[in-house]
């Protein structure tokens, strides 16, 4: 009976995780937010000489920016200058609120590889003012991402390659290793103000090397041997 009972109960965890990775897998569709977090990288901090932050700097994205492989990055014509910043990006598996640092990894489904594209001529300005990044950050197609990697594929998501370039010249070439707030402090900093629900998407900031790129470009970019995109850039 106690075998028994034990191999239900494992079987069960199985299944659940299943459900969950599978349910996770279609995150474009099903999630309701994207959080993200600037200035997290240490060699940004450095190359730009600017303190170092003691909190994550957090934003939000709507889910309407995602772009699949397959479809092309558009330029608003409101804007002059765009950038490329490429990006780890974590999937929350199931409803968090107030979690420590020390449980926040059990929240995680799974990542993406995925780009923030930011209108530096939009953002440039608000930041100095002290207004919202919203339409610098939240514009159409400004959330390429890759399909979803099952969190038992990624065995260590603070030690991962992150690449990017433009019509095959390197511009961006780090390493999750150097995050600054690590997977574990985002979730549970921001779980303090935001439920954060399954599907959501965490993107953990960029390396080093963001650049302004235009219409015509080609981009790609990698992470690990996890997953790699190609995207046509076009003018609206």
């Amino acid at each position: 009976y106690t075998f028994f009972f034990k191999f239900t109960v494992q079987l069960t965890q199985i299944l659940r995780m299943a459900c969950q990775n599978q349910n996770a897998a279609n995150f474009l569709s099903n999630g309701k937010k994207i959080v993200g977090v600037a200035l997290n990288y240490m060699d940004v901090v450095l190359a730009r000489n600017v303190p170092v932050p003691k909190e994550p700097l957090v934003f939000l994205k709507p889910t309407s920016s995602y772009l699949q492989e397959g479809q092309p990055i558009v330029l608003p014509k409101v804007f002059t200058k765009v950038a490329y910043e490429v990006e780890l990006g974590v999937v929350i598996g199931k409803p968090c609120k107030n979690v420590s640092k020390a449980d926040a990894m059990s929240y995680v489904a799974g990542y993406c590889l995925a780009l923030d594209l930011t209108a530096q001529c939009n953002l440039g300005p608000a930041r100095a003012a002290g207004h919202p990044w919203t339409l610098g950050k939240g514009f159409d197609t400004s959330t390429p991402v890759s399909q979803f990697i099952p969190i038992e594929k990624v065995t260590d998501p603070h030690n991962l390659p992150l690449w990017l370039t433009v019509n095959g010249d390197l511009k961006q070439n780090g390493c999750t290793a150097d995050l600054i707030f690590k997977v574990p402090d985002i979730i549970s900093y921001v779980s303090k103000y935001m439920t954060l629900e399954a599907n959501d998407l965490i993107l953990t900031g960029t390396p080093n090397g963001a650049d302004a790129f235009k219409a015509g470009d080609v981009i790609q970019c990698g992470m690990a041997d996890l997953a790699k995109l190609t995207f046509q850039v076009e003018a609206e």
